[in-house]
């Protein structure tokens, strides 16, 4: 392996025994691996990084029995509920982005199925976001093909639909609706030309296998973005206790350099428990990743933006301006 690292060809793509050779990588070869990452960093996405808002638009009350989630219906976390947040937050949130030159609005909206009314809501408040001419992306269930086309209309740039983990692991933490549904509805929004973001969590009980599988299934969807996101256990919900343990840096770095080794050309994003699990290390993060969180995740706290930009700054890269016309 170490010999493919060092001589990479791209025009090779990655055999699933070749990838799971990558999670077991011995130490001494972790060198070669991030700066082969690196090398395909650099080449499609610079020394940019990407920094995105999330806004927890709807909160709580999902009808979906997601083991690592909050907002689950099977969840007894202590979390605020609400139907949709207030204008003030939401479009304070838009400024913010705005104001402070960041890639994206992201914003999650608990639930996996939603009306017409309000869609047509979402779609109004989109509207009125997009005057500013910020970069949106929603995280919202299941759509209708009718209401995403609403979506889209509005400007909606991108949506984000997480596969999760693989397809054999996947009935272990949810049982609601199916992986299938997933990549359908994937594929339904991709028809109708929106950006795709789409990843997973990493730390759930799965093998590496599931982990090679689940990049597998994302390098044939071939996201605009991939946000890897590694269990941060919540008290209340299924997960709450979940040995946490083999999630070191190296192994995190690891997954992370693999997702660029298999999708190249989509931003790879370090999202849930960047803060915890690559602190101190995040010059060697940024060599592999080209996108990230600030100030906090859908249930629980961040970084916030400005420590975030001097974060990136020190580490010798550029936090990366899209929402506006600046270069």
């Amino acid at each position: 392996m170490n010999e493919r690292l060092k001589n990479w060809d791209e025009t090779k793509a990655l055999k699933r025994k070749e990838a799971l050779e990558i999670l077991n990588l011995p130490e001494e070869e972790m060198e070669d691996l991030i700066a082969c990452a690196y090398a395909l960093r650099t080449k499609y996405k610079g020394k940019k990084v990407s920094v995105q808002l999330l806004t927890n638009a709807r909160s709580g009350n999902c009808s979906q029995n997601c083991a690592y989630c909050a907002q689950s219906c099977e969840s007894h976390a202590e979390i605020e509920k609400y139907r949709m947040v207030s204008d003030e937050k939401l479009y304070g949130d838009n400024d913010l982005v705005d104001e402070k030159h960041l890639a994206r609005h992201c914003i999650g909206l608990s639930g996996i199925r939603f009306s017409d009314e309000e869609i047509e809501d979402l779609a109004g408040r989109i509207r009125k976001m997009k005057e500013k001419g910020t970069q949106i992306c929603c995280s919202i269930g299941f759509l209708t093909e009718k209401q995403a086309k609403i979506l889209k209309e509005a400007g909606l740039d991108r949506i984000n639909h997480n596969l999760n983990s693989s397809r054999r692991f996947y009935p272990e933490i949810c049982t609601t609706h199916t992986y299938e549904q997933r990549v359908n509805n994937i594929h339904m929004l991709q028809n109708l030309g929106f950006e795709i973001c789409c990843g997973g969590i990493i730390g759930m009980g799965e093998t590496k296998e599931d982990v090679v599988d689940m990049l597998l299934d994302l390098r044939e969807i071939h996201p605009e973005s991939v946000p890897i996101n590694f269990l941060l256990p919540i008290p209340g919900t299924k997960l709450a206790n979940r040995d946490i343990s083999g999630l070191t840096p190296e192994y995190c770095m690891k997954v992370l350099c693999l997702a660029r080794l298999m999708i190249p050309s989509s931003d790879v994003r370090c999202a849930a428990g960047r803060e915890v699990y690559f602190k101190g290390i995040e010059p060697t993060l940024f060599k592999v990743v080209d996108s990230i969180f600030a100030s906090g995740y859908l249930t629980a706290d961040g970084q916030g933006i400005d420590a975030t930009m001097q974060m990136i700054k020190d580490a010798g890269f550029d936090g990366e301006i899209e929402s506006t016309d600046e270069e």
